[in-house]
């Protein structure tokens, strides 16, 4: 695959590049950037972030552990041997490191370097959240914290404002459009879609995978998008969690802070929503959510599409409604009040998979439940409505004695499984605490208290 992007600064041709080659391991075996560190290599520890754009994109930091080379391709890729100005003056995060002392054995400093400048660059306020994909076991954190935000206050280095020249010429396994990659998708039925592999990333460096025909989908950029009419919230299947994050906020801010959570500022970056639906994980976070507030979905093989409800596309373990040569083109949400709270629980607060993800929807006029649509992940094979409690829930009057009839129907919705994350008792339990907890935020009890000690 020929593929063509800029690494600090300068042009990069490759010709014949393997298309499951990883950035980090051509960074360090082909171009001996060594500062790019391999830890976990699965995109959990931002010791190999780098920082990347489009020529008319925002800096954004992301994993090169799990980001292929392809992925670069017309974009522009600066490592931390890049972040410094070409006369070799520092960034204003690197100088605030040395500053504050914020790097110790410095295995994991590259990958602050390249996460606080691309932060930077963006404006950002929230270090918290913006590191929290980098972890580093020597100095605690608060010293990198406070170098972020004291170079908060200087500006941007020139060198990261310019804008990019780079043209790439578009190639057959990248289309650059949805209905090139219809064309391309109906003629390769078998190929792999790849849009940003952090889910596939995992089958070539840990499963050592050999992926076949692949097609790689972060060009196609008509399928990047949020559209939010009267009636509707319809989201393009290649739009990444970040961006889809800011655009649900104002309208399901409970959904929004489980984005959140769903995985580190790199991993939010690359991952679409697309890609989170059709891998079809029984743990994915957004599926629950979605099926909540009545989601649908559409499909699209060649010129020809369907749409059908989000729940019906999730079959049984590891098999979807979802033809050979059939891609996720978008998702379309219908506008309605928010009474949305997506619950996750995780033996991680933040970047971790849900052990249980408890997602409600539910209507109550005049004391009496209307409507309750509720959803879970992590308690069936797929990502399963919960139909009997639901159906113990409506008509009747919303009270705890209501609450608890329902959280009793949960047994006949579910028989989960217990695993590494959690036993079968745990999650059954946890489920009906998650109704129970939707019940009292709705009453305006506090659910959710921090006790600070003196």
């Amino acid at each position: 695959m020929d593929i063509t992007f800029l690494l600090n600064g300068e042009t990069v041709a490759l010709r014949d590049a393997h298309p499951t080659t990883t950035v980090l391991d051509w960074l360090r075996e082909s171009r001996g950037l060594k500062g790019t560190k391999e830890g976990c290599n699965e995109g959990d520890c931002g010791a190999c972030t780098v920082m990347t754009r489009t020529p008319d994109g925002p800096w954004q930091a992301q994993n090169a552990c799990i980001l292929l080379l392809p992925h670069l391709h017309g974009r522009e890729v600066r490592t931390v041997e890049g972040v410094a100005a070409p006369d070799g003056t520092l960034h204003p995060v690197q100088a605030a490191m040395v500053a504050h002392h914020g790097s110790q054995c410095g295995f994991c400093t590259p990958g602050f370097i390249t996460s606080m400048a691309a932060a930077h660059a963006n404006g950002a306020t929230d270090y918290n959240d913006k590191l929290a994909g980098n972890l580093c076991r020597c100095t605690g954190y608060a010293p990198i914290v406070r170098a972020a935000e004291a170079a908060a206050q200087e500006p941007v280095p020139p060198h990261l404002t310019s804008p990019s020249s780079l043209s790439a010429q578009p190639q057959p396994e990248i289309p650059e459009s949805a209905n090139a990659l219809a064309e391309w998708y109906a003629a390769h039925p078998e190929a792999t879609l790849i849009a940003g592999a952090t889910d596939v990333g995992l089958w070539v460096t840990k499963k050592l995978a050999d992926l076949g025909e692949v097609a790689f989908l972060h060009r196609v950029t008509d399928l990047n998008f949020v559209d939010v009419t009267e009636t509707e919230i319809r989201i393009g299947a290649t739009t990444p969690i970040a961006a889809l994050r800011e655009a649900i906020a104002p309208h399901h801010p409970s959904l929004a802070e489980l984005f959140r959570r769903y995985g580190s500022e790199q991993v939010r970056q690359a991952a679409t929503l697309g890609g989170n639906i059709a891998n079809g994980s029984p743990i994915g976070d957004s599926p629950p959510a979605l099926i909540a507030i009545g989601a649908t979905l559409h499909l699209r093989h060649g010129d020809t599409r369907r749409s059908l409800p989000l729940e019906d596309f999730f079959i049984d373990y590891g098999k979807q409604d979802r033809a050979p040569g059939e891609f996720v083109e978008a998702v379309s949400i219908p506008r309605q009040p928010d009474t949305l709270r997506c619950y996750k629980l995780s033996k991680r607060f933040d970047q971790d998979i849900s052990a249980v993800c408890g997602c409600f929807n539910i209507t109550v006029e005049n004391g009496t439940v209307t409507q309750a649509r509720i959803a879970f992940g992590g308690m069936a094979g797929i990502p399963k409505r919960a139909a009997a409690t639901e159906a113990a829930l409506t008509g009747n009057p919303w009270t705890e004695a209501t609450i608890e009839a329902a959280a009793t129907a949960l047994a006949s919705d579910y028989q989960p499984l217990s695993d590494m994350r959690a036993s079968a008792a745990y999650r059954m339990e946890a489920a009906q605490n998650m109704l129970r907890r939707y019940f009292h935020e709705s009453q305006g009890t506090a659910t959710s208290v921090l006790e600070v000690q003196p």
